[in-house]
């Protein structure tokens, strides 16, 4: 167990080392240079070579990466000159709004596919097994800003229930509650199909298990045998999906902010890249696959931790 969880995190820091190599080659890509991208087209040449200094860019770029990667480390993102803001303090801002947002839809989307999956296991070919896929399979295929604009359209348009963007977050928890539920239940619309075909498929598989055969011969009720013995079984294929379905989710959650006009990363994101800052964009991008490779790596730990069936040599 300690030589998997030790090769576990040695992999994830490779690829943290290779993503902070990445943007880094992309600092200095960018079009007309870093400091150019930084201070605009229009910068005179004094202020490009003063930064260039202040930067330190005339050092060997292995020098270079070394005190940038130290200045990651302390928490220095670099600073964005058009906003007039350090990237790390922008991103402090709005990275808590938008892990509300994502973690809201994530949780709700576990919690009901957990018990959905199961009925739909457990009733395998039903009209109710058929109809729930069907309407997930229509969810899950339909992309987030499209699933958005349906949803406005029929709980701000038709219905005049919710409003349409959530501006407004942050004024009270009432407040932040309506204005949070139709963007929340889009990213869950978005992921509870994915989450309840694991556990519907993982339920089939445990049915036809030895375990429940004998069961069965005993006399249990078929509805024991799914909750007090399927179940179990079934939810450690799921713990793999939530960390296979954070690209998604985080990619989903940037569009669906940037709908809703949603004070986070996402909307952030848009605002940086109308402007064209360059160093907030990529500051943004490498705490998004951070985020993203560590969520992988607790999710192969947990899977890890709850089946002992896994080898670990």
């Amino acid at each position: 167990m300690i030589g998997y969880i030790v090769r576990r995190f040695g992999q994830a820091l490779i690829v943290l080392v290779l993503v902070t190599i990445i943007v880094f080659a992309l600092l200095h890509a960018l079009p007309g240079g870093l400091v150019r991208a930084q201070l605009g087209a229009k910068a005179s040449k004094f202020a490009v070579h003063q930064l260039t200094i202040q930067e330190g860019l005339t050092k060997p770029l292995p020098v270079q990466y070394w005190v940038w990667l130290s200045n990651l480390l302390h928490g220095d993102l670099g600073f964005a000159y058009k906003q007039e803001t350090p990237v790390a303090t922008l991103i402090a801002e709005t990275f808590p709004r938008t892990l509300i947002l994502a973690g809201s839809g994530l949780f709700l989307a576990g919690v009901l596919a957990i018990p959905l999956g199961l009925l739909q296991g457990g009733r395998r070919n039903s009209m109710f097994d058929y109809g729930v896929s069907g309407f997930l399979l229509t969810t899950y295929s339909t992309p987030y800003q499209l699933l958005g604009v349906v949803l406005i359209f029929l709980f701000t348009i038709e219905l005049n229930l919710l409003p349409a963007t959530a501006t407004n977050f942050g004024q009270g928890f009432g407040t932040d509650v309506k204005v949070l539920a139709l963007p929340v239940l889009a990213i869950f619309l978005g992921n509870i199909a994915y989450f309840s075909r694991y556990v519907r498929s993982s339920v089939i598989d445990n049915l036809g298990e030895e375990y429940v055969r004998t069961a069965r011969a005993k006399g249990v009720s078929r509805g024991r045998i799914l909750v007090r013995h399927v179940l179990r079984n079934s939810l450690l294929p799921f713990v793999s999906a939530i960390g296979l379905s954070l690209p998604t989710l985080v990619s989903g959650t940037l569009v669906i902010e940037v709908l809703f006009s949603y004070p986070g990363m996402g909307t952030l994101f848009w605002h940086a890249q109308q402007s064209r800052t360059y160093p907030l964009l990529l500051g943004i991008l490498l705490i998004v696959t951070m985020l993203v490779v560590v969520g992988n790596l607790l999710a192969d730990l947990a899977y890890a931790t709850l089946d002992p069936r896994i080898r670990y040599d």
